[in-house]
């Protein structure tokens, strides 16, 4: 990787707007969209970046090493396949595919690339978050016992509209949205999850994906996600809450709509009752997406797995694909 990585962005909507203005040393050199508008915007955040209506050509543009994929879901698997082939370090947004059918692919081609493929997993990098691991890891809360999370925003008019409302260009609904991301967090907590069981049906919206789905989740010793997730919130929400023997640490909001982002740490005390509390909070705007993308960066610089990788994906997408077929769901690809 040379010192000043290039990097190209396939889909110029929201969140490629976000990626931009989080590449730290890494420089913008191409940006792709189906409407080039879109494009040509973002390109001109960066001096001499160029912009594409044909995602190859973006690939394909020198001085590209990192490939940043935040297009719908349809078309992630295969540009970051086409990256992946040409060498070329990936971060692809969650999650990742339509299904796990079309994320096996990918994951063949990044065992024998030379290129590293991230998934875009940025709620592990809220602070609250960082720091709840960080507390995990000093076992200060003793054996894991359980996780409660849930998280919902309540939707907008002409919701039912939008891409994710189409399960041919989302490969799911709610769960497929926000679900991924609570998935992710519980099995960084807890492990992986060999039962699964739940339920995800369309209490509101009049579209053919799913806006609720309910999760239940357990490792082989028995620790256990109990997981909601909602586009019938009304009043955007996020709650995770991590149990051990010892303490319970509970994560509230991640800013903006969602509230003010707090870490409770209750310490559970020798004679119980009352624990010890103690309280972080994080006012500031949303630095997940820096602090991902510079450990992305560390990653290439030191020729390490990522974190958050395509096994982790193919992880959540298997706890999706689980309970749409208990639900009565066959619209993933």
């Amino acid at each position: 990787m040379t010192s000043v990585p290039g990097v190209a962005i396939v889909g110029c909507g929201l969140i490629g707007q976000k990626r931009a203005r989080a590449l730290g040393p890494a420089r913008l050199l191409a940006c792709a969209d189906v409407v080039l508008p879109r494009a040509e915007q973002l390109a001109s955040m960066s001096s001499g970046a160029l912009a594409y209506a044909d995602w190859r050509a973006a690939i394909a543009a020198a001085g590209v090493e990192i490939v940043i994929v935040s297009t719908t879901n349809d078309n992630l698997a295969e540009i970051t396949l086409a990256a992946l082939a040409a060498g070329k370090h990936v971060l692809v947004e969650k999650p990742a595919a339509r299904s796990t059918r079309e994320l096996l692919p990918v994951l063949e081609a990044a065992r024998h690339s030379s290129g590293l493929a991230r998934v875009g997993f940025n709620h592990r990098y809220h602070p609250a978050l960082l720091r709840a691991r960080q507390l995990l890891a000093s076992g200060v809360l003793g054996e894991m016992m359980f996780v409660r999370g849930r998280y919902g925003h309540g939707g907008r008019p002409g919701y039912e509209q939008e891409w994710r409302a189409n399960p041919a260009i989302s490969g799911g609904g709610e769960l497929m949205d926000q679900g991924v991301h609570l998935i992710d967090l519980a099995r960084c907590f807890l492990g992986d999850f060999c039962t699964i069981t739940g339920f995800a049906h369309t209490y509101y919206w009049q579209m053919p994906v799913d806006d609720n789905g309910f999760m239940l989740l357990r490792t082989a010793q028995n620790q256990t996600a109990f997981l909601h997730v909602s586009c019938t919130e009304w009043k955007n929400l996020f709650s995770l809450e991590i149990y051990g023997r010892a303490g319970k640490l509970h994560i509230e909001g991640l800013g903006g709509s969602y509230g003010l982002e707090r870490l409770a740490h209750y310490q559970m005390l020798p004679q119980m009752g009352p624990p010890d509390t103690t309280i972080w909070e994080y006012p500031r705007a949303d630095s997940s997406w820096q602090v991902e993308f510079a450990e992305f960066l560390d990653d290439i610089a030191l020729g390490r797995p990522p974190a958050a990788s395509l096994g982790d994906a193919l992880a959540a997408l298997e706890i999706v694909e689980k309970i749409y077929a208990e639900s009565g769901f066959d619209h993933h690809s």
